[in-house]
């Protein structure tokens, strides 16, 4: 009796455990589903001038005469009315110890050259240790890193991941870690600088020959031509060593980066690979063969040296990077990283700039990037549709090229290096950019970015001195005006935005949540524009349309990127949509998601589907179909 007694008992605890399993296996499905059918939306913040209130904005000012944001600036309050404006993850760009003309020596760190640097904050992508932050950022400079873990934290707990930048293809001319962990070497502390080419080199050299500051153009001058003792033309580097763009001169000309090294890959400068292939089919491999290809294989230092740096930040509590300049690092290399970052973190977020769409799949598939730049392709269309001389068939002609990769593909209309949306150089207001940042924002299931300041309509029109108009300065002390009424010396609560600043807050506020909650923009995509082209009277070039549904949701979706013409038509639906959408005849009652405002009935009869859409200049909606 007791051994059947036992037998029942175990039995029932297998069962109790196989069905607790299987809950639990249910549970992480149903959460990994929840969350691939949302879209995410990357917030990149420029750190250093998010919570700067000066607004003097003299050109080459110094951090003292113009200000400069700090960690701590990000508050929860601020926190929180970014993520409530429909972000997911908030890129800090500048984060790494960058070179920089302020003096901190009292605090161990060696002065920067003016010969070498960008401007007088110095350029984010000229990293001096990779195992620091800048010291502009820091309340207290000697508490940077423990200030930034705090950023980090308070980031988290505000609901929002955290990314920051690595940049694999070079370093600033002066690199210095001072914090290394315990085992690290600096880059190039171990090279043999007698030969311009070993594999286990970091750099490249050109033996014998010493570094030549390179000639000031286009009427700039270091500092803006402060006298400093600093500034000499000269730069002690021997032997000279490539420059990060790729020039191999000893004297790089001034639209080199000439403020950078370059890093070696393993690759002789005849192009050689000095380094495993990946085997045939191993862009269909996930990243846990990948990792395991390269598990005890011989890799250049340099590789190693970057994956320790990107596990150091994962292990910090960092959630992702952003890339800079990917494409001109090896495939393979990718592959050896990322897979080694997702082993540690599987959701890590992984964004790059690849700009020859001949390489994406390459740098997707065998380079495991989640997320790659589409800026050739929907960004490039846009502009000129933006501007008021593109015609909106070319969206769809881009889009369905990137229908197998379309997830991969992140949008954005606005970024550190791109031209703000209302500068006189691009679309002249903030609004010409609506109709175009809907379609951006919903045409996909990729992930949309939006620059600090886009949403309130920053222009940056200000002289700032080594950077130029148009864009908002990454190399200089400044204030970003639009911004600083949002930010309402540091109440976060836009009470200092003018009425079209707020009106404008709000679409981007109402158009990014919608995103993120709507499940259709996780499902189907299928173009209208062309059955309307051909079939529909007073539809044309100037307004764009499209479908996205899910199982639970039907969105019809219609721009009109013509900030003159008012249009009205009767917009159809192809027969196969109907046909997938299991339409019958009758009518259906059609709500705007956007502004809740506009209300239209979808008539289907005998295997035809139409409905009256009116558009004023610059309108969008967003239609979902209620069931």
């Amino acid at each position: 009796m007791k051994k059947l007694t036992f037998i029942i008992f175990s039995t029932i605890s297998v069962c109790l455990l196989i069905l607790g399993y299987g809950q639990e296996k249910k549970e992480k499905l149903e959460m990994k589903k929840a969350k691939e059918e949302h879209k995410e939306v990357v917030y990149q913040v420029f750190t250093r001038l998010f919570g700067n209130t000066n607004t003097t904005n003299k050109p080459w000012g110094t951090l003292k005469e113009n200000g400069v944001g700090k960690f701590a600036d990000f508050t929860d309050v601020a926190l929180k009315e970014i993520k409530d404006l429909g972000v997911t993850h908030i890129w800090y760009t500048g984060i790494p110890h960058h070179a920089v003309i302020n003096d901190y020596t009292a605090y161990g760190i060696s002065n920067d050259d003016p010969d070498v640097v960008k401007g007088r904050a110095g350029s984010p992508y000229a990293v001096k240790d990779y195992y620091n932050v800048n010291p502009d950022l820091a309340t207290d400079p000697a508490k940077r890193l423990e200030e930034f873990k705090e950023l980090v934290e308070r980031t988290h707990i505000n609901g929002l991941k955290v990314i920051i930048d690595i940049v694999p293809n070079h370093v600033a001319r002066q690199y210095e870690g001072k914090t290394n962990p315990e085992g690290i070497v600096d880059f190039g502390a171990e090279d043999d600088t007698s030969v311009t080419y070993k594999r286990d080199n970091d750099f490249y050299y050109n033996p014998g020959k010493p570094f030549i500051v390179p000639h000031w153009e286009h009427g700039y001058l270091p500092l803006g031509g402060e006298k400093s003792k600093f500034i000499d033309d000269k730069f002690d580097e021997f032997p000279a060593k490539w420059t990060g763009n790729g020039a191999r001169t000893s004297q790089p000309g001034f639209n080199d980066w000439y403020e950078t090294v370059k890093i070696n890959y393993g690759i002789t400068p005849d192009g050689v690979y000095e380094f495993d292939s990946l085997p045939e089919g191993y862009d269909t491999k996930d990243y846990k063969v990948h990792f395991k290809f390269w598990n005890n294989k011989d890799v250049p230092n340099s590789w190693e040296k970057f994956r320790d740096i990107a596990l150091y930040w994962i292990d910090f509590g960092v959630d992702g990077f952003r890339y800079d300049m990917a494409e001109i690092v090896p495939v393979e290399f990718w592959s050896f990283m990322n897979s080694s970052i997702k082993m540690k973190n599987p959701e890590a977020f992984l964004m790059a700039e690849v700009y020859r769409p001949h390489l994406y799949r390459d740098y997707i598939h065998k380079g495991k990037m989640d997320f790659l730049y589409d800026k050739v392709g929907l960004y490039d269309s846009l502009v000129p549709i933006i501007q008021g001389h593109g015609w909106t068939d070319q969206i769809n002609t881009v889009q369905q090229s990137m229908l197998d990769i379309e997830h991969h593909m992140l949008h954005f209309l606005e970024n550190h290096d791109e031209l703000r949306l209302p500068s006189p150089e691009f679309a002249g207001s903030a609004e010409n950019g609506k109709p175009a940042m809907v379609v951006s924002a919903t045409i996909s299931t990729s992930p949309t970015m939006i620059y600090f300041g886009q949403e309130v309509g920053e222009p940056g029109l200000e002289n700032p001195g080594f950077g130029s108009v148009g864009r908002t300065s990454i190399f200089d002390y400044i204030g970003v005006p639009h911004l600083q009424r949002w930010v309402n010396n540091k109440k976060f609560d836009g009470a200092a935005l003018k009425p079209q600043e707020k009106e404008l807050r709000d679409f981007y506020k109402r158009l990014l949540n919608f995103t993120i909650q709507s499940s259709a923009l996780m499902g189907n995509y299928q173009e209208i524009h062309s059955f309307n082209r051909e079939h529909t009277e007073w539809y044309n070039h100037r307004v764009f349309s499209f479908a996205r549904w899910s199982d639970t949701e039907k969105l019809i979706i219609v721009t009109n990127f013509d900030a003159n013409g008012t249009y009205g038509f009767s917009l159809g639906l192809p027969h196969d949509l109907i046909n997938k959408w299991q339409l019958k005849d009758g009518d259906y009652l059609l709500t705007d998601q956007l502004y809740g405002e506009g209300i239209a009935i979808l008539k289907v009869q005998k295997g035809n589907a139409k409905m009256r859409v009116d558009l004023k200049p610059l309108q969008s909606f967003i239609f979902k179909l209620e069931n």
